[in-house]
């Protein structure tokens, strides 16, 4: 089960390589799963513990066994949540997180993914995600991998040579893109795709919201530079990606998925109105808009905004526009069952071997790489195509990782001064 149906010639271009082989062991085989699978978590934040809840809602046959995090408060408050609060009761008898298998630190990915483990599931900011589904792989563990899965080129190829070294071991990789386990969206994708709205002759993608992510309120005096940073990680660009790649990444997407292939091309444009240039703030913009270009011709209208709390106007959805009708994705109510649990039951049956096998690595790493495509034209104010992202030397990641480190402040990408490289 592929998540995107790429033509061959996008997926010729975008997943070229050497040809490499693995011997595996044989119990690391698809379909060699004891009865109850053990599953870790990587990142304990709201989505983190989310999706550990919906892993264990969607899949009775897995234990949540190991927890990492950077912050101990972090990792113990979605522990205590996930296991007092009474919403969780059907599943609490399998959170099975005893203290030494609770780890904290810069290194708490590694303690997660080097213990017995068989689901490491990473839910980090994004910026880590590369590193950390390295290691995973690695180590020869299914994944779990929240979208993105990067906030630079660089990170993107990074996790594209380790999907397909999990591709050769026929390791499961799922991202967080639920929207692919929607009977609805899957229903109307196919559709659209045999025709049903004639040729396609446009897109548009939104995602208006009026409350921004803030972790923290403001800046605790004994937080280092990098604490804070992660601390407060939606404001900085090397952690979240900005909001096009961070939330709009859904919506981009699931264009992506009709239109069966990535764009070419994005020329955008976007700023900072509203957000101060402030230290809570940090450099990442407050709208942006974007105009994408298929091999086609077709294009794709991309708009992301985030308003002050608790003001704006909201929207987040998809119009595919055909020579013969329209179609639109703004109703979530219209949805039989949890895409956000349905798609941990689909990640389980292939580690099982009960259903098809799914490794949705590249598709989402190339979703993840249009987007960031989209930002890096908006801040350079330049025309972007997709080889000049592909190659780009764009490396976001600190070298040096302690509590303490000294950050430079960042400043905002203005174009002209702002360099895409």
């Amino acid at each position: 089960m592929s998540l995107n149906p790429i033509s061959s010639r996008s997926r010729r271009g975008f997943l070229a390589g050497g040809a490499t082989f693995t011997i595996v062991k044989p119990e690391l085989v698809r379909g060699f799963a004891p009865p109850m699978l053990k599953a870790g978590l990587v990142g304990c934040g709201g989505r983190g513990s989310q999706a550990a809840v919906d892993l264990l809602t969607g899949a009775p046959n897995v234990e949540l066994v190991s927890m990492g995090d950077l912050f101990e408060d972090k990792l113990e408050s979605s522990f205590s949540r996930m296991r007092r609060d009474r919403r969780f009761e059907a599943i609490k008898d399998r959170i099975k997180v005893t203290p030494e298998r609770k780890h904290m630190g810069f290194n708490a990915y590694k303690r997660v993914v080097e213990s017995d483990v068989d689901i490491v599931m990473l839910c980090t900011p994004p910026g880590w995600r590369p590193i950390h589904f390295e290691a995973a792989v690695d180590a020869r563990k299914h994944v779990f991998a929240e979208k993105p899965i990067a906030t630079d080129p660089t990170g993107v190829r990074r996790f594209i040579a380790a999907a397909r070294k999990a591709e050769q071991m026929k390791l499961t990789v799922m991202s967080g893109a639920q929207n692919h386990h929607s009977v609805y969206r899957k229903e109307q994708v196919k559709q659209i795709q045999d025709g049903a709205i004639g040729d396609i002759v446009a897109t548009y993608a939104f995602y208006l919201v009026p409350s921004p992510v803030f972790h923290v309120d403001k800046r605790d005096a004994k937080w280092g530079d990098m604490e804070w940073e992660h601390r407060n990680w939606y404001s900085f660009l090397w952690l979240c990606g900005d909001q096009i790649v961070e939330q709009h990444f859904h919506n981009i997407d699931f264009v992506n998925w009709v239109m069966g292939t990535h764009p070419v091309s994005a020329v955008a444009s976007g700023g900072a109105v509203w957000r101060p240039r402030e230290e809570l703030y940090g450099n990442i913009y407050d709208h942006m808009a974007t105009d994408f270009v298929y091999p086609n011709g077709v294009r794709l209208t991309s708009h992301c905004r985030q308003y002050p709390p608790k003001t704006g106007f909201r929207r987040v959805g998809e119009v595919i526009a055909g020579s013969k009708g329209t179609r639109e994705f703004m109703n979530r109510g219209r949805e039989t069952q949890n895409p956000q649990e349905t798609e941990h039951t689909v990640m389980v049956q292939s580690i099982t071997g009960q259903g098809p096998y799914v490794n949705q690595g590249l598709a989402i790493a190339e979703s993840t790489l249009t987007c960031i495509m989209g930002r890096e034209s908006a801040y350079s104010g330049l025309e972007i195509t997709w080889d000049q992202i592909m190659n780009s030397k764009q490396d976001l990641m600190p070298k040096v990782f302690d509590y303490k480190e000294k950050m430079t402040a960042p400043e905002l990408p203005v174009p002209g001064r702002y360099q895409f490289s």
